[in-house]
């Protein structure tokens, strides 16, 4: 937002003594660059706010009568309105390219979650090694205040299912208008869609994870669930044995 303030007029300021003669073209381009470059981080007020300002300064600075915010010729008109809607134009394509990069990243960082946990479940790690893991995904993803993992319990708070909602008894819970519940939730981790276990997870204060970081949740719950059962399963072949 600074850049957006300083910059426009710093320029200007630099073309001052040229003014006479420089083509306005010229100063139009060094001001549009400018533009360009502050809306390039994708933040649409910084984007407005250098628009406006470049035009702004063009306008007091290079268009007759000098120094004064009055432009009486139509060529510099149009070149100051020009001005506006290309940094406006920029600043929504800059914005909007910055979400796509969020939204990717996000992604990715799922995907590398569940490929870890799966890759130690299919590697035969150990199950409280997998539970751990999962518990610092959880931990992440979600932004909790706490995390704990209890084997065979289940019942008493609200429950997270696989499809990331959350529901107490036969009440849904409206997490993007509410947030989450105040109190502890149960994400349970299945077997088979049997549960074996459960993460209790305590969120902080006013938070509202997405849709798809609580289903990620799910799955990462389900992987320590698939861990904890194939130790069951080792145990009782060896116990038959």
């Amino acid at each position: 937002m600074l850049c957006a303030v300083v910059l426009p007029i710093a320029i200007t300021a630099i073309l001052i003594p040229f003014r006479t003669t420089l083509p306005s073209a010229v100063a139009v381009l060094l001001l549009v660059t400018v533009v360009v470059a502050v809306a390039a981080n994708g933040y649409r007020g910084a984007g407005l706010l250098a628009a406006v300002s470049a035009a702004v300064w063009f306008d007091f600075f290079l268009t007759r009568p000098y120094e004064q915010f009055t432009i009486t010729r139509r060529a510099d008109i149009e070149t100051t309105v020009l001005m506006v809607l290309v940094g406006v134009l920029v600043t929504e394509l800059a914005v909007r390219g910055r979400r796509h990069r969020e939204v990717a990243a996000t992604k990715a960082g799922y995907l590398a979650s569940i490929s870890t946990t799966a890759g130690l479940v299919i590697s035969r790690t150990s199950p409280p090694e997998v539970i751990a893991l999962v518990k610092d995904q959880l931990s992440v993803l979600l932004d909790l205040q706490a995390c704990r993992f209890e084997l065979g319990r289940f019942g008493g708070m609200p429950v997270m299912d696989a499809d990331g909602q959350i529901h107490s008894g036969t009440t849904a819970w409206d997490i993007d208008h509410d947030g989450v519940p105040a109190e502890p939730i149960e994400l349970r981790a299945n077997a088979s869609t049997q549960p074996v276990g459960r993460f209790v997870l305590t969120f902080k204060p006013g938070a509202a994870p997405a849709t798809a970081s609580r289903q990620v949740a799910a799955i990462l719950a389900d992987q320590a669930g698939a861990a904890l059962a194939q130790q069951q399963g080792s145990a009782a072949h060896r116990t038959r044995a």
